[in-house]
């Protein structure tokens, strides 16, 4: 877009921004919002005035905030450590919701399951199901996770689960409705997945073994929809912004939570690849797996998002 058409969709906000914001969530919102704003601008006018008052903006916030702190953080560090936490705090009511619609989802999963014989089958495909029931039969229900070799499969996994999350981060563009699709699909497979574990009587063992790794990577997937409907929310409600700078906005927020999840998709990778195929390993081993894998995620998407906000919020109004 055209200088004259950014400084005029914006200034009227950069000015209010030069006022103390009313509270610290407020205050999280502005830093996000000029820290994307300046980056925009250093890449598409990098020389001009506007990108200058930016930048001083910036520095004013960034120092109101960091006063007498040392820096602790480059900027990749700074992306995982502020900007992504901040970000999530911004969007914690879409992330709520879309956790309740998963949730509702799953349990629908199961229960048409539990309702109907062939459910499970039209979901998971007669050859997995067959082949679950013939390793169940043979005492080794989880022999699925040992048929691979641990780099392929790592890598594999990997890479289906970050394009997958991509997928229905990008399908917000749809007004939300194809990234409700695949939320729907995910939570129906995995209701039915765990019922047909229930079902055969070895509901324990699958816990144990699926969620050393599904832990992180079905958070994940909740967080890369949260995305999505971050960005269809920009283009429904577009506030008081010209819809299409709505969505570009929405978009970018929407973007950098997904990207964010990369880490975690690694990791979740990982851990189906090499430890998951472990079945023999004790209990307390795999439930201290499980038990870390969620504690960081309560930690990293909700109780760190609040610290960090309530602490700039602090650091500014000191």
């Amino acid at each position: 877009m055209r200088e004259a058409i950014f400084l005029r969709q914006n200034q009227e906000r950069w000015q209010q921004y030069e006022r103390p914001a009313a509270g610290p969530d407020e205050l999280a919102a502005r830093f996000v919002a000029l820290t994307d704003d300046l980056a925009y601008a250093q890449t598409f006018y990098p020389n001009s005035p506007t990108t200058a008052y930016l930048n001083g903006l910036t520095g004013k916030v960034h120092q109101r905030i960091y006063a007498n702190k040392p820096q602790r953080h480059g900027r990749v560090g700074r992306f995982w450590a502020i900007e992504l936490p901040l970000l999530v705090a911004r969007h914690h009511r879409t992330l709520a919701v879309t956790a309740l619609l998963f949730l509702i989802f799953t349990l629908l999963g199961a229960l048409s399951a539990a309702y109907d014989d062939s459910f499970v089958r039209v979901v998971l495909g007669d050859a997995y199901v067959n082949q679950t029931i013939e390793n169940i039969r043979r005492g080794d229900p989880m022999a699925v996770y040992k048929q691979e070799g641990q780099t392929l499969m790592f890598l594999g996994i990997t890479a289906n689960n970050i394009f997958v999350a991509l997928s229905i981060f990008v399908q917000g563009v749809t007004l939300g409705i194809g990234t409700l699709v695949q939320m729907f699909r995910t939570g129906i497979m995995l209701g039915s997945f765990q019922y047909f574990f229930y079902h055969y009587h070895v509901l324990q063992a699958s816990v144990l073994t699926i969620w050393i790794h599904g832990t992180l990577e079905i958070s994940a997937v909740i967080v890369a929809g949260a995305a999505g409907f971050v960005m269809a929310r920009g283009l429904l409600f577009p506030g008081t912004y010209a819809r299409g700078e709505a969505l570009r906005q929405a978009a970018r927020d929407g973007l950098k939570m997904a990207i964010g999840l990369v880490p975690i998709f690694v990791l979740a990778g990982f851990l189906e690849g090499f430890v998951t195929r472990h079945t023999e390993m004790p209990i307390a081993v795999s439930l201290a797996i499980i038990g870390s894998s969620a504690a960081f995620i309560g930690w990293y998407f909700i109780l760190y998002p609040r610290q960090l906000v309530r602490r700039l919020g602090q650091g500014a109004a000191a």
